[in-house]
């Protein structure tokens, strides 16, 4: 009776979704250690019913783990995100139970800004950017990305243009949590991206439309398009995908031109404003970074402003160009190309350039051996 009993509450249970689901083991096959890295299960592959259920992810020590699920570009949701910490050549194991998550603190953000003649402006918990839109034509913007330091993991995006725009708090003055001390003009600024043909960097200008494919606490992707990119005497049709992900030093981005099929390599670039700055390249690993003072508008010496970029392809080459440092591939029309790009600052997490550059390398080599995900 009492085995027969077992086995009836047992069923019981099962069917209820009191169990837990099946056990999700993350791999790390690296020499170091990964801290709060992003993974991705799909939600097929975890038989979990979040239409109908609520659950609640928790790692080996039973505690709560913050989650997002994802649609991919759906209608509903495919994959579900949370991050990870696992110990150099081991795996750490979490497990979905029945129950109700707790409120998630946000560490992405990103949105098209109107009322700063049409800015797109994104954030992790790490650092906060921007790219220029249509309002700002009669300016010269380019395809450049501008940077903006933070001293919080939290979101400020919001909070800076509010203050800028209507309360005439400048956001190029920090008041304790970081501020836009960056120069882009018409260049690639913090790791954008052009071709570069016939011997010439084909910066671009102000992107056309967006979309936003995904606003979550822990990623938020978006897309930008730019209708025409001239490249010699071609133009192309320019989209690029930029994904932030809570936690991560740099921004991934894919980017595509279509367009007449001709010789041309991609390049990510960094400006070097003063020339001043610190260069290091690493082309095994794909990486440039640089190292610069960071000045206010008001000429307040604000530290150190640090940009990376990594692209996980083969370099062709590092080279300086004008105010430019660039990294290149090649490159075909039509064709979908990944990097990487971002910057950080001196007074939230990198305290020393050689702090941002190993930084900057160890992300590349991460990115190249990523964490595997199985389930038990």
């Amino acid at each position: 009776m009492k085995k027969t009993g077992f086995f009836m509450l047992a069923s019981l249970l099962l069917a209820s979704g009191a169990f837990a689901q099946r056990a999700i083991v993350v791999t790390n096959s690296t020499d170091t250690d990964r801290k709060g890295e992003i993974v991705e299960v799909r939600l097929d592959a975890l038989k979990a019913s979040f239409d109908t259920k609520s659950y609640v992810l928790k790692n080996s020590q039973h505690k709560e783990v913050a989650y997002q699920l994802i649609k991919n570009g759906q209608d509903k949701p495919q994959s579900l995100i949370f991050q990870a910490d696992v110990k150099a050549k081991s795996s750490s194991t979490y497990s979905l139970v029945a129950g109700k998550p707790a409120a998630v603190k946000p560490k992405t953000f990103a949105r098209f800004v109107p009322e700063r003649k049409d800015d797109f402006a994104w954030e992790n918990d790490m650092a906060a950017y921007r790219m220029y839109g249509p309002a700002l034509a009669n300016e010269n913007p380019s395809n450049g990305v501008d940077f903006w330091s933070k001293s919080t993991d939290n979101l400020v995006v919001d909070q800076r243009y509010r203050d800028d725009i209507y309360n005439e708090i400048s956001y190029h003055i920090d008041h304790g949590f970081g501020l836009d001390f960056y120069k882009v003009a018409h260049t690639l600024g913090c790791g954008g991206i052009a071709p570069f043909a016939t011997g010439k960097l084909w910066v671009g200008n102000y992107f056309n439309r967006y979309k936003i494919v995904e606003v979550g606490p822990l990623r938020s992707v978006f897309t930008l398009i730019y209708d025409s990119v001239k490249v010699d005497n071609s133009y192309y049709k320019e989209e690029i995908t930029i994904t932030a992900d809570a936690g991560s030093l740099l921004n991934k981005a894919v980017v595509k031109y279509t367009g007449v099929d001709k010789k041309m390599e991609l390049a990510a670039g960094i400006f070097l404003h003063d020339g001043l700055g610190v260069i290091k390249q690493n082309t095994t690993l794909g990486t440039l970074a640089y190292a610069e003072n960071a000045v206010s508008d008001a000429k307040v010496p604000s530290g150190r402003n640090y940009i990376g970029v990594f692209i996980p392809v083969k370099v062709t080459e590092v080279r300086k160009d004008a105010d430019h440092a660039l990294i290149l591939a090649n490159y075909k029309a039509g064709d979908s190309f990944t990097y990487y790009f971002g910057g950080g600052w001196s007074k939230w997490h990198y305290s020393t350039d050689v702090e941002w550059f190993s930084a900057v390398n160890k992300f590349a080599a991460d990115t190249k051996a990523p964490l595997r995900v199985t389930l038990k």
